[in-house]
């Protein structure tokens, strides 16, 4: 009985031996399907295989950040923000000065659903002010 369970047990470990040990062509395909689907490759780094995704030229304008980043609330009133081309909602705001609207844009405004640059981490500071420009140049 003794010799049964022994002799089974060698087997086993033999069996389980056999399949941890791979040839280098199964050892390929395994690599093969478990690699990544692609790569990120960032402007300026020379150790990816193609070609970088090439960056802006320039700072977006204010309609271009408008139409990516701001329409959502300004153009429909969401959370309570004066929409575009609305005199009234915007004159006591325009009044604050241009300064204020600038740093209402950049840092968000505490207490309302305006947050830090209007949820546009992508976008400069030039870019956010320009888009506070752009809406103020259509609510007058």
């Amino acid at each position: 009985m003794i010799r049964i369970v022994m002799t089974a047990i060698a087997l086993v470990a033999a069996m389980t031996a056999s399949a941890i040990e791979l040839n280098d062509s199964q050892r390929a395909a395994i690599e093969e399907r478990i690699a990544p689907v692609g790569e990120v490759c960032l402007q300026g780094d020379s150790s990816c295989g193609g070609a970088a995704v090439a960056v802006s030229s320039g700072p977006r304008s204010g309609k271009e950040v408008f139409d990516a980043a701001c329409m959502a609330c300004h153009s429909t009133g969401a959370g309570g923000a004066p929409k575009l081309g609305d005199v009234a909602a915007w004159a006591d705001r325009i009044a604050k000065g241009s300064d204020a609207l600038h740093q209402s844009g950049l840092q968000g405004v505490p207490g309302t659903s305006m947050m830090a640059k209007g949820g546009c981490m992508n976008c400069s500071d030039e870019e956010v002010i320009a888009a506070v420009d752009y809406m103020v140049e259509g609510s007058q």
